[in-house]
């Protein structure tokens, strides 16, 4: 089979080399990733200016444009096949509850998604890479259950794997998105030129961590699965939608 790997951390991140050789062991594993480090990138696509393309010394192509960017050229330019399975990572850091908006890991899945191809995001709750043979295991333990047991149509899964050795690691568990609040206030700041700027906040308080949630997964050495949409009409909401809409005059 053929495998695009890619992440959002860029071409030289340890957990993008090394989730591209766990993938050797399916198939044929083609590499392209950012140029630069596109973390907080989300689904966002390059539509400015025109993407390049390089490649490394590892055989890595980069692109210096988003995840996004990096699967799409993949998918409709740079292959000669469409791959039949697209994994991101392994990511530095976690992507649970309202983080998959706003990760450039899930995004790269996501893109994979909309192109009709199965994708798995995987993120690893560490920014160090502490225990990034945990990830490993567990990345390439998923990928072939999934050999084994194909879904029935396009799917795309969201992982995350707990910063812990092997050993302690108590099991893996399909969950749904715990919640978390709005980003906290923007911090102000002075510039070296004494230039008045803004840092983005730093992320809100979860509020429902409590059991079947993605957060609670991990707080208990659990491995996360969670199957994601790219849906955003609620079927339900359409009926007070439409009394709403008959008021406006």
């Amino acid at each position: 089979m053929n495998i695009l790997v890619t992440n959002d951390d860029g071409y030289t991140s340890p957990g993008l080399a090394n989730l591209a050789v766990s993938m050797r062991a399916f198939g044929h594993v083609d590499v392209i990733a950012p140029k630069d480090d596109r973390s907080g990138a989300g689904s966002s696509i390059t539509l400015d200016r025109p993407l390049r393309v390089g490649e490394a010394e590892s055989g890595f192509a980069f692109v210096n444009g988003t995840p996004v960017d990096c699967v799409n050229l993949g998918v409709t330019a740079l292959l000669k096949s469409k791959p039949s399975l697209i994994v991101a990572g392994i990511n530095n850091g976690r992507n649970i509850g309202e983080d998959v908006h706003y990760s450039g890991t899930v995004g790269a899945a996501t893109e994979g998604f909309l192109h009709g191809i199965t994708s798995f995001a995987f993120s690893l709750d560490s920014f160090s890479f502490d225990n990034l043979r945990t990830a490993n295991f567990f990345a390439k333990k998923i990928v072939e259950a999934y050999l084994n047991h194909p879904f029935s149509e396009p799917t795309l899964l969201n992982v995350n794997i707990p910063n812990v050795r092997l050993a302690e690691i108590k099991g893996i568990v399909s969950c749904r998105p715990g919640g978390r609040a709005a980003s906290k206030p923007a911090v102000k700041a002075v510039s070296p030129k004494g230039e008045e700027v803004y840092w983005v906040g730093a992320s809100g308080d979860f509020y429902d961590v409590g059991e079947g949630t993605d957060f609670k997964a991990l707080s208990e050495n659990m491995v996360s699965i969670t199957r994601l949409s790219t849906g955003m009409y609620e079927t339900k909401s359409l009926e007070k939608l439409e009394s709403w809409v008959q008021k406006i005059k």
